[in-house]
């Protein structure tokens, strides 16, 4: 299977031009993974922000149990799963979107159930007396939360959203069930014309890996770049 791993190489990738369709493929997973990671974040602090809010009220109990159930069934189902009732069930009968499409937003939801927890955690890590100071001179909750809360907050959580990030790039190997042509179904259209699966999926090993250094290369700069605002 592994013989001769350069001549095959060689022959499918550049002779046959293989390389496209990886390259086709790697552009739909990148675009999928960026467009989760947005929903993902923006669900997540919203979402954070709800459950960190008093209880008090009908309305806010109400935001409170749908945040609950919310981050209880999304963490608690396969994100295949997802993708799937989504695709052939809840978008079967009218394909308003696009399978690449729906596969942003089922990551994204996905996503932001996860991302929540990482928000509210770097919420609570922020000193209360945060708030009450920003309380005391007037500001609202809301206006305390996103200019003085959130940013110290996010600070403390880039390396684990750069945690989540890595998993939604690894995560969206499985949107080839909704038949989106990402890298990894792609791997798996050469490998079923050429018949050379172990150097192909070598070759997907190889793409994921070097998009996962390269993730983490960017978030360990945002991390750095931030920390070097804290020493001004």
């Amino acid at each position: 299977m592994f013989d001769n791993i350069w001549e095959k190489f060689h022959r499918i990738f550049i002779v046959q031009k293989g390389y496209k369709e990886i390259l086709a493929g790697l552009q739909n997973t990148i675009i999928i993974a960026l467009g989760a990671l947005v929903i993902g974040i923006l669900l997540g602090v919203i979402t954070a922000v709800i459950k960190i809010l008093p209880r008090k009220g009908v309305l806010r109990r109400i935001l409170h149990l749908a945040a609950d159930i919310y981050i209880t069934v999304i963490r608690g189902t396969p994100v295949v799963v997802q993708l799937l009732i989504a695709y052939f069930g809840i978008f079967a009968k009218y394909r308003v979107l696009d399978a690449i499409t729906v596969a942003i937003y089922v990551f994204g939801i996905n996503s932001g159930a996860y991302v929540a927890e990482i928000v509210r955690a770097g919420i609570l890590a922020v000193d209360k007396g945060q708030m009450e100071a920003g309380r005391s001179l007037g500001l609202s909750f809301g206006t305390t939360m996103l200019k003085i809360i959130l940013p110290q907050a996010i600070k403390n959580i880039i390396p684990a959203l750069g945690n989540e990030f890595i998993t939604l790039i690894k995560e969206t190997s499985v949107a080839g069930f909704i038949t989106v042509t990402d890298v990894t179904r792609a791997s798996r259209s050469l490998a079923g014309v050429h018949y050379e699966a172990g150097v192909i999926y070598l070759v997907l090993a190889a793409v994921y890996l070097v998009l996962v250094l390269a993730a983490t290369a960017l978030v360990n700069l945002i991390e750095k770049e931030l920390r070097k605002s804290d020493t001004r």
